[in-house]
């Protein structure tokens, strides 16, 4: 699907002219790589976390606030990228943030103290916040309807590229280096997916304003305007039950994959850096194929969230197992089929997308994302607490983290059942009780 010359830019394109031989698809591919690295940086706890314990004393709370840091940042700034992207256009919006995560990592890079690296990881936060949201909202522009959630499982499976690298990769940096090379590293990498995006990345005009080009263009966004115009979302009565789920659907993989499974790997079963990192690596693989299958085995609206239910049931089930075994098999090869189970995430967008009217789907996209990245950041905080607790009363650490990521999974996945979900049909005018 390729846009040549249809009209004008949306965005100004930072003065730059537009290349009229790039296809949609390589431009989201170009976007998709900050995307990508927005990935790398939210999991590097997994191999940093015993590192950086070790260099700054660090207790589990803290390792748990400096994992949450990014994703709070992240998760807060989603409403003004979603104002931005309507004033300036996804490519000026990812253009101008992302070199804030670059300074960021490189701060992390050279931290003389627990605080530097709270700032950095603050600064990646914000300058990350746009790269998903750029891609959904690119996808919901610029592609039919009816591929928008086998796009965005391609889009997050081409981000688990990022996850892949903080697996086996970053284990051998930091062991042939330190962690301060895996940021510096990370920091490298930014700077080239920058320069991919500004060369690659022109945004074609919409559908509806190539088609007819005498259309009125759309009132300009502000961020009040956008605030308020997200309190009809929470009139509806089915958006309660959807951010209960976002909140914990998504943070349930990545504190796993992004915290805890290095240090559980290393001290509940005494593996090597390097040996954890290749089961992080496992994981990542496995959890990069699943968005693209559950994007293509969409099961639609009707039972779309009979199976959303169903998969993070499952997951809880494989936490509290986790928790309550003290198996080395089961803490290798459960995370690796959780991996493998976490795609199911992506039909939450597609859900969101047929529960709302059109003209609320930007909207819907940018208060899922919000919920979705402040879930982690919670529970990401709620485990370091946890884990803190655990150490001070006796408890093993990691059943103690465990049962409270199986119980919030648990507690966000009943409060979808209960509350009032979008009808079975997919419309936003009804509801369904069941």
């Amino acid at each position: 699907m390729a846009f040549e010359g249809q009209g004008r830019s949306l965005t100004g394109n930072l003065g730059t002219p537009p290349r009229r031989s790039v296809s949609a698809a390589a431009m989201l591919v170009a976007l998709a790589s900050a995307f990508a690295l927005s990935q790398a940086f939210r999991t590097v706890g997994a191999m940093m976390a015993t590192p950086l314990s070790g260099q700054f004393g660090l207790t589990p709370q803290q390792l748990g606030t400096w994992a949450g840091t990014f994703h709070f940042m992240f998760g807060v700034m989603q409403l003004a990228m979603g104002v931005s992207i309507d004033l300036f256009g996804v490519r000026r919006t990812v253009l101008t943030a992302f070199p804030l995560a670059i300074a960021g990592a490189a701060l992390c890079a050279a931290a003389p103290s627990f605080g530097a690296l709270l700032l950095g990881q603050a600064l990646i936060g914000v300058g990350c916040a746009p790269a998903f949201l750029a891609c959904t909202v690119f996808i919901a522009r610029h592609f039919d309807a009816s591929r928008f959630t086998a796009m965005s499982g391609l889009v997050l499976s081409l981000a688990g590229l990022g996850i892949l690298f903080t697996g086996t990769p970053l284990a051998l940096l930091i062991e042939a280096a330190s962690w301060r090379a895996g940021y510096a590293v990370l920091a490298g990498f930014a700077v080239l997916s920058w320069l991919v995006i500004f060369w690659r990345v022109r945004e074609p005009a919409r559908t509806a304003e190539a088609a007819d080009p005498k259309a009125a263009p759309a009132e300009r966004q502000s961020l009040r305007k956008a605030v308020r115009e997200l309190l009809p979302l929470f009139a509806m009565p089915h958006t309660l039950g959807l951010l209960c789920f976002a909140c914990v659907s998504y943070a349930a993989f990545i504190t796993l994959r992004g915290l805890w499974l290095g240090p559980v790997l290393h001290e509940r079963h005494g593996l090597s850096l390097v040996a954890s990192g290749n089961v992080a690596l496992v994981m990542t693989i496995t959890g990069m194929i699943s968005p693209a299958l559950f994007g293509r085995m969409d099961p639609g609206a009707a039972r779309r969230a009979r199976w959303m239910m169903a998969c993070a049931a499952t997951g809880a089930l494989m936490f509290g197992t986790m928790a309550l075994t003290h198996s080395r098999a089961v803490d290798i090869g459960l995370p690796i089929v959780y991996g493998l189970l976490s795609g199911y995430g992506v039909l939450q967008y597609a859900y969101a997308r047929s529960a709302y009217p059109a003209a609320m789907t930007g909207r819907a996209m940018a208060l899922l994302n919000m919920a979705m990245f402040l879930g982690v950041s919670l529970m990401q905080w709620t485990t370091g607490v946890t884990a803190s607790w655990a150490v001070a009363n006796g408890i093993e650490t990691y059943r103690a983290v465990f049962l409270t990521i199986a119980g919030m999974l648990a507690a966000g996945t009943l409060a979808f059942r209960v509350m009032p979900r979008a009808s079975d049909a997919g419309s936003p005018r009804g509801v369904d009780h069941r």
